[in-house]
């Protein structure tokens, strides 16, 4: 992570430093205007494609035919209404189990259904539909006879025609996080698109009302077959029990039981009399109780102490008593009275006696009675308890009957409840599907959409063009940009040159002083100045990888502003196969290089001065037969010294390199090469080729020079000609007022 710290000043004597993080920005700045350049660069391109494709979605539009949409809504509910109890008829399901509503939404896409439709709408005999949808293009289905439309496959097939093309277009749309479902339904008819929406709805309400009741008369036919074989089990076994029970002499009492199960007779008699035998335990234990208090205390019995007569008896005796012993105080027991008070207590007491014993004997009564009683009852119920256990032993095989017939009953009873409920379910007919709304006629076409579609073609332009680009681009080995010279030839830039206009020829733009091309060629002179040790070296020879790349304007350029700067310079043409320095000084080439090479001529009589220019010049001479063979020597290296010592600069137009092998020769002879690209075309494959060629020769190549540069077909498209238009557009501001 990069990080710039930036100084800013707030107050006098106070600075605070702010950190900013540079290294994104620099990476997002840098992605950014590599793309910016990328398209720039391929800005016809993209536009081309951009206006292609909105042409061609324009078009398409146009000549669509349009369609209509219809949209109906049906609820689909997880549960129908529950009218009757049917647990276990159809397997129960939370609602967040999607399995359900996956299946409703396949059962709406169902071949069934759209065969339904079609059916219900009267579309499989109608031609018309067909040839709407173009769906009969071989004419399978209808044959034209007499003018009209005869079906000529059978109904099924024509049928299983109309769904597909009902289902091709119709679009069933769930709504997120809601019951509702939109069934939509697009043709170039807008009617037709309603009434199938419509009928698409009702047809799905009915179909699943269908599969319901469907459901039920199968589970109906299955219990009704079920009853009938439980009817006539139930019925054998009851007959069986019936039997045996006849025949074992069994008798029962139905719901006799404690749980209203049949109880036999014998065990309804040893019920009731173990019942009556406890009772009479209970009142002969009491009377064995109140007899045993008899005979321990005759009176002070309960029954004793509350008999009013012997209580009158014992109160009576009391009161003699206690007037005989109040006689006995004054008398002598012999006294009459006293002797009749006495008589009066012994007839008192020989009653009371009397008393307690028809008492006691009442007691004893009771007693005896409760206990024959008890007696009775127990030998009665031991007899039942063998009749009891005899027929227990005979019941054995009755209970197993019993319990057939019992579990038979009971499969019969749950069945037919069973199918009582089904018959009710399958009468009323639940249904867990409601339409909500009804599809409207369409008053406008769902398609197509002019605005979609253009947006879609400006977003299909924008990629292709964008994916064009980049192709071109990665393909593309020309140089576009004066940055990317020393990247893609290997060699360090000196300057780019801008490409003429206007009809300007070079010797005219050299000879204005304010021109780009001046400007241009000044900073390639300057970088010169630092290509050696000495500064501008003495003898410079220009050459490019093809013809036509701009190398004789940059030597003409070179020995032109060298000259301007007060040094003797000499431009020679070097290329001696197509000469082209006479024809931007305005001269002939009918002496030159070549007559010196071939020893016709001194250094001398070639020099020829050119004074608008400010340089002496030797042209390349007639074009001999072969230049190479008269390179060969070295006539060319003591004409650089020859001249080196009159003039300070030796520049050659050298031919190109491809093809050639006098570029090698000319370049071993001079102290450096500068080498012109033609910006925007010449690829650097040729140039890197030309190079390794050049290198060859142990040559010194001192830089690049991008001619023919446009700023405008630049990667940046921007930022070059800055300082060489400085000048003429201040000027022509200042012609136009600003």
């Amino acid at each position: 992570m990069n990080e710039a710290t930036i100084g800013t000043r707030f107050a006098p004597g106070t600075v605070t430093a702010l950190t900013v993080d540079a290294g994104s920005h620099e990476e997002q700045s840098a992605f950014l205007r590599q793309y910016g350049m990328l398209f720039w660069r391929w800005r016809k391109v993209v536009l081309g494609a951009l206006a292609a494709c909105v042409l061609l979605g324009l078009i398409v539009t146009l000549l669509m035919t349009p369609q209509f949409t219809a949209i109906s809504t049906i609820e689909i509910s997880r549960d129908s209404a529950k009218i009757v109890s049917m647990q276990g008829v159809e397997q129960d399901a939370t609602d967040a189990d999607q399995e359900f509503y996956q299946t409703q939404y396949g059962l709406l896409r169902a071949h069934s259904l759209a065969e339904r439709v079609a059916s219900e709408l009267k579309l499989v005999d109608d031609p018309a539909f067909f040839a709407l949808f173009n769906a009969d293009k071989n004419g399978k289905l209808f044959s034209t006879a007499a003018g009209r439309s005869v079906p000529i496959a059978s109904r099924e097939i024509r049928l299983r025609a109309a769904g597909s093309v009902l289902l091709d277009n119709l679009r069933v749309s769930p709504t997120r996080m809601s019951r509702l479902v939109d069934i939509s339904f697009t043709s170039p008819d807008a009617a037709l698109s309603q009434k199938v929406a419509n009928a698409w709805s009702k047809g799905f309400i009915q179909s699943n009302l269908e599969r319901r009741f469907g459901a039920s008369s199968y589970a109906r036919d299955f219990l009704e077959s079920r009853l009938q074989q439980l009817r006539v089990k139930l019925n054998d076994s009851e007959r069986a029990l019936m039997n045996y029970a006849r025949a074992q002499r069994i008798i029962t009492l139905p719901g006799a039981g404690k749980d209203g199960s049949e109880q036999s007779t014998i065990a309804f008699d040893l019920v009731a009399l173990n019942g009556s035998l406890a009772s009479a335990t209970s009142d002969r234990v009491a009377a064995e109780a109140r007899y045993q208090a008899y005979r321990k205390r005759p009176g002070e019995t309960a029954e004793a102490l509350t008999n009013n007569s012997l209580n009158d008896m014992r109160t009576k005796r009391s009161e003699l008593a206690s007037e005989y012993t109040k006689l006995l105080t004054q008398f002598e027991p012999a006294y009459p009275p006293a002797t009749a008070l006495a008589r009066q207590i012994a007839q008192v007491d020989r009653s009371i006696a009397g008393e307690e014993a028809r008492i006691g004997g009442a007691i004893r009564a009771g007693y005896d009675s409760a206990l024959a009683r008890e007696q009775a009852l127990q030998a009665k119920v031991s007899d039942l308890e063998s009749s009891f256990l005899d027929q227990r032993r005979r019941s054995i095989q009755y209970r197993v009957l019993q319990r057939e017939v019992d579990t038979n009953r009971q499969l019969y009873d749950g069945l037919l409840q069973r199918y009582k409920e089904i018959g009710i379910a399958g009468g009323v007919g639940t249904n867990n599907v409601a339409i909500v709304d009804l599809a409207d006629l369409p008053l406008r076409p769902s398609s197509p959409r002019l605005l979609l579609n253009l947006i879609l073609a400006i977003f299909a332009g924008v990629s292709i063009g964008g994916l064009l680009a980049f192709l071109l681009d990665q393909s593309d080995e020309t140089i576009s940009d004066p940055s990317e010279a020393e990247r893609l030839v290997g060699l360090p830039l000196l300057g780019s040159i801008p490409k003429l206009g206007g009809g300007t020829t070079p010797s005219e733009a050299l000879l204005d002083r304010k021109s780009a091309l001046v400007d241009a060629y000044l900073a390639v002179q300057t970088s010169l100045q630092f290509s050696t040790e000495r500064g501008m070296p003495g003898s410079l020879a220009v050459t490019s990888t093809r013809p036509g790349e701009g190398k004789s304007t940059t030597a003409l350029a070179l020995a032109t502003l060298l000259a301007r700067s007060q040094r003797k310079t000499v431009l020679i043409d070097g290329d001696m196969r197509s000469p082209s320095i006479h024809h931007l000084i305005g001269t002939n080439h009918d002496r030159g290089l070549s007559n010196y090479l071939a020893g016709d001529s001194t250094a001398e009589d070639l020099l020829m001065p050119v004074p608008e220019f400010g340089f002496t010049a030797i042209t390349s001479g007639p074009i001999p037969p072969n230049a190479a063979e008269l390179l060969t020597g070295n006539r060319l290296s003591a004409l650089i010294e020859e001249l080196l010592r009159t003039f300070d600069h030796v520049v050659i137009d050298a031919p190109p390199v491809m093809g050639l092998a006098d570029v090698p020769l000319i370049a071993g002879r001079v102290e450096g090469v500068i080498y012109a690209v033609e910006s925007h075309g010449i690829r650097a494959s040729l140039v890197r080729t030309a190079l390794a060629r050049l290198s060859s020769s142990s040559s010194r190549i001192l830089g690049v020079v991008v001619t023919k540069f446009e700023p405008k077909r630049a990667n940046k498209g921007y930022g070059y000609t800055y300082g060489y238009d400085y000048g003429q557009e201040k000027k022509k501001r200042s012609l136009l007022g600003d």
